[in-house]
Formats: structure tokens, C-alpha cells, sequence
């Protein structure tokens, strides 16, 4: 393949860091006059890029860089969901940043930059792609957590995550450089051929271990989740909204990658280290979720336990697996990003309300946002006949097809243990006496984005889920 082909394959990325280069160079000479347009722009470019991976070339699986990455189905469709979402986050951000006098043309920029990556990791089929696409990212988001240099708790938010951050990308590193010093290749494919179970090899093994230690940590599975309630509570509200929706959705596309791709053939080897993740994320956010007053904290602790379940999936292995895993995260996004918009509108004359006592009676002041913010929460818990138990039904589904029902039994039971807190929430906004209203002025996203997200997981709307389940089919079909 020619360098022009080749190129014509990466014209979402490469439109995607030059317009993000673009913007920048723009917004350091008008300074901060045209932060809006800025932001405006960088939706667009994001749309634009989600358009560029929809018409783009349909000569799936091919391979560029000399194998280092790959556009088939699944990157796609990783793709897509990735851009926009970080489209809607963008827009999620405008009212928040102006009236905590944060609204800096650097933050599109960086979340320009920080899709950039994530699009990198979904498609490396490389231990070298892999870590540019990871490091991309990640720089970019530490950045972003501290991004109030005036707050205590938003710079310690930062600190924490790119101290941590880094812990995990040596685990990383090292596990990759043990890989490929056994197998001798860094590519997804020759490391396939040298992992076997005919040829077993210690050291290969315990570089994959390292591997799976990092990469839990960037979707913050247990026990590597220690960063994730303080960060996602000291960062700025949108941007622990875009924490919880885009990068999990990256790194769990790119965790399947690697496992399914690299090492099939010592399935017994790595299943166990992934089941045993999956119980321990499931039980650490249901437990410790309970005692929660902070509701970004809260949220912390429910995106654990979800990565918990997808990771069910993932263990599943086979087409259903991955499809069951790319519905469930494809929803938890949906949900979480409708949630966080509903968070968002959180607000009195004072500032930001975080604590969940706050939403005391809200059906008696907000009667619009109770209702979201109930349908949303039932359908996080997975309570029939909402989205979210659809998503965890195919999760559990899987799971049984691949003789791990003890696996789904864990899940459903966390699963209860995890509707109690949903429901206390459900329950304070309907039953506590009614605390201060919060402000109704909140611009036209917040409100639409919160709306669109209940109304898709409204139970009647089975084509979506549908829908969702085919695309999913086709993107997991990729890797078998």
C-alpha cells in the first residue's frame, strides 16, 4: 500500500490533530476573545471527523504503518461513539466553565487532543502504537482534571491522576517490554503466534500480567481504581463527565484488542486474571458506593462497578462477549453522560450543589429533572424494563454461554447490592422534604442532552437497542 493510501485510511486523525493545532495557534493570538468560537469549531471537527470514519474507505481490516494500526469494523465503530461523545461533553462544558470563570479556549483544544489519542489506541495493533495512543490521551486528561489552577481540590485531582497515571504506564511499559522480549515482536500478530499453550513461556506470561495491571488501571477496574473517586470528585463537573464516558470506552475497546488479538491461543491464562478483576470491580463499587454523600463520588464508585460488568464480557471471550461488551459500554455512556448533564443542572446562586441530600424533594421544585434523573438511575441499576438491564442481560448472557455462570451469578448479585444506593437516590428526590430549587437558567444543551439520554433508555424503544446490538455485532465481528 502506497503512503497516499495509506494516509487516506488515518483522514479522521489527521484531520483531527491538525484542526486541534489549528485551534490552538488561533485561540494564542486572539487570546481569550474567541473562547466560544473555539469551542463551537471544535464540536465541528469532532462531527466532522465522526463523518470522515463513517464515509470513509470501506476496505475494512486493512492495516497501516506497516501493521502498527489497523481500520476494520471495530475501530469504526469505537470511533464514532469516541467523537461524539466528546462533542457532547464539549457542549456539556460552555454554561459550567463561564460561570466558574474557566472558560479558556485550552480546554476544546485538549479534549481535541485527548479524542486524538483514544482514536490512536483503538486502532494500534502494536505494543508501540499501543503506548502513543495511551500517552496521548493521557496527557491531555491530567491536564484537564487540574484544569481549576484556583482550586485545592481540582490541582490535588490533577496531581493525583498523572502521579498514579504514571505508575500505571511504567506497569504498562514494562509488561510490553517483557512481551516483547519473550516473543521477540511487538505486533498483535506475531506476538499471537509465539503465545501458545503448546510453548508455554513464564516470562511472556508475566508481562501480560503487567499488560492487565495497567490497563485496568485506565478504565479503573480494581484493585487498580484508587485514583478514580478523589479524581472524579476534584475535577471540574464536565470533566469528570468526559472521564467516565469517552477514555473507558477507548481503553476497553483497546483491553479486548490486544487479548483477543495478541494472545488467543493462552485463554486459560489470562480469563482467570480478567474474572477475578471483573468480581473485584463489581464488589468494590457496589460496597463502597453505599456510604457516599458526593454525588461525582458516587458516581465514581457506580462507574467501577460497571467496568465490572463490562469486563464480564470480556472474560466471555467469542463474538457474543465482545458484542455484549460493546452494547453495555456503549449504554453506560449514554447513561453517564445523560447523568452528568442532570448533575450539571445541580446549581444554586452559590455555585455547584454536589451533595446528594441536595436533591431532596427536586420533584416538588424541578419536576422535569426528577423524572430524568429517576429514569436514568433506574436504568444505571439495571432495573427491567430500562436500557441498562437489557445491556446487563446480554453481559450475563454471554457469560452463561461461555460456562461462566458463576461469573453472572457474582454480577447479579452486586447488581442488588448496587440498587440500593440508585434507589436512595430515587427515593431522595421523591420522598425528602424539598431543599432550596436549584436555577432554572442553564442554556438549552444541558436540558436537551439529559432528555435525549432518559429517552433512550425508555423501555418501548427496542429498535435502538436493536440497532445498537447489530452495530455491535458487526464491530465485534472484526476480531473473529
Amino acid at each position: 500500500m502506497s503512503m497516499v493510501e495509506t494516509l487516506s485510511f488515518a483522514v479522521p486523525e489527521l484531520f483531527l490533530v491538525l484542526a486541534a493545532m489549528a485551534l490552538l495557534i488561533f485561540g494564542v493570538f486572539t487570546k481569550e476573545s474567541n473562547t466560544r468560537q473555539i469551542t463551537l469549531g471544535s464540536v465541528l471537527v469532532l462531527v466532522a471527523a465522526s463523518l470522515f470514519v463513517i464515509f470513509g474507505p470501506k476496505e475494512q481490516g486493512t492495516s497501516l504503518f506497516e501493521g502498527a494500526f489497523k481500520v476494520d469494523g471495530l475501530s469504526s465503530f469505537a470511533k464514532v461513539v469516541i467523537f461524539l461523545s466528546a462533542a457532547i461533553t464539549i457542549l456539556m462544558s460552555d454554561r459550567f466553565l463561564k460561570g466558574e470563570q474557566l472558560g479558556r479556549f485550552e480546554y476544546p483544544v485538549l479534549i481535541l487532543l485527548a479524542a486524538f489519542g483514544m482514536s490512536l489506541m483503538v486502532s494500534a495493533t502494536d505494543l508501540i502504537s499501543l503506548y502513543m495512543g495511551i500517552e496521548t490521551q493521557s496527557l491531555a486528561l491530567y491536564i484537564l482534571a487540574a484544569f481549576n489552577r484556583d482550586s485545592r481540590r481540582s490541582t490535588e485531582a490533577g496531581l493525583k491522576y498523572f502521579v498514579l497515571g504514571a505508575l500505571s504506564s511504567c506497569l504498562l511499559l514494562y509488561g510490553a517490554s517483557l512481551v516483547y522480549g519473550f516473543a521477540g515482536a511487538t505486533g498483535f500478530a506475531e506476538i499471537s503466534k509465539i503465545a501458545t499453550i503448546d510453548t508455554p513461556n513464564a516470562g511472556l506470561i508475566v508481562g501480560l500480567v503487567f499488560v492487565i495491571c495497567g490497563l485496568a488501571f485506565k478504565v479503573s477496574a480494581a484493585p487498580f481504581h484508587m485514583w478514580t473517586p478523589d479524581v472524579y470528585e476534584g475535577a471540574p463537573t464536565p470533566v469528570t463527565a468526559f472521564f467516565a464516558a469517552a477514555p473507558k470506552f477507548a481503553a476497553m475497546v483497546l483491553f479486548s484488542r490486544i487479548l483477543i488479538s495478541a494472545f488467543p491461543n493462552i485463554l486459560d491464562q489470562w480469563q482467570p486474571i480478567i474474572a477475578i478483576i471483573a468480581v473485584a470491580s463489581m464488589v468494590v463499587g457496589a460496597f463502597s458506593a453505599i456510604t457516599q454523600k458526593n454525588i461525582k463520588r458516587l458516581m465514581a464508585y457506580s462507574s467501577i462497578s460497571h467496568m465490572g460488568y463490562a469486563l464480564i464480557g470480556l472474560a466471555a471471550l467469542g463474538i457474543e462477549g465482545l458484542t455484549a461488551l460493546l452494547v453495555y459500554m456503549s449504554l453506560y455512556i449514554i447513561m453517564t453522560v445523560g447523568t452528568f448533564a442532570a448533575i450539571l443542572q445541580m446549581r444554586r446562586r452559590g455555585g455547584m450543589s454536589e451533595s446528594i441530600a441536595d436533591l431532596g424533594g427536586l420533584c416538588q421544585t424541578n419536576m422535569p429533572l426528577a423524572i430524568v434523573m429517576t429514569i436514568l438511575f433506574l436504568s444505571l441499576a439495571g432495573i427491567p424494563p430500562m436500557a441498562g438491564f437489557w445491556g446487563k442481560l446480554y453481559i450475563f448472557s454471554a457469560a452463561v454461554e461461555a460456562d461462566l455462570l458463576w461469573l453472572a451469578i457474582v454480577g447479579a448479585v452486586t447488581s442488588v447490592v448496587s440498587a440500593f444506593y440508585y434507589l436512595n437516590v430515587v427515593k431522595i428526590i421523591w420522598f425528602n422534604e424539598a431543599s432550596k430549587p436549584f436555577e432554572r437558567d442553564i442554556g438549552p444543551f444541558l436540558g436537551v442532552t439529559a432528555i435525549v439520554a432518559a429517552f433512550l433508555m425508555f423501555p418501548g424503544l427496542t429498535i435502538f437497542i436493536n440497532v445498537l446490538r447489530q452495530l455491535s455485532l458487526t464491530a465485534a465481528g472484526a476480531l473473529f
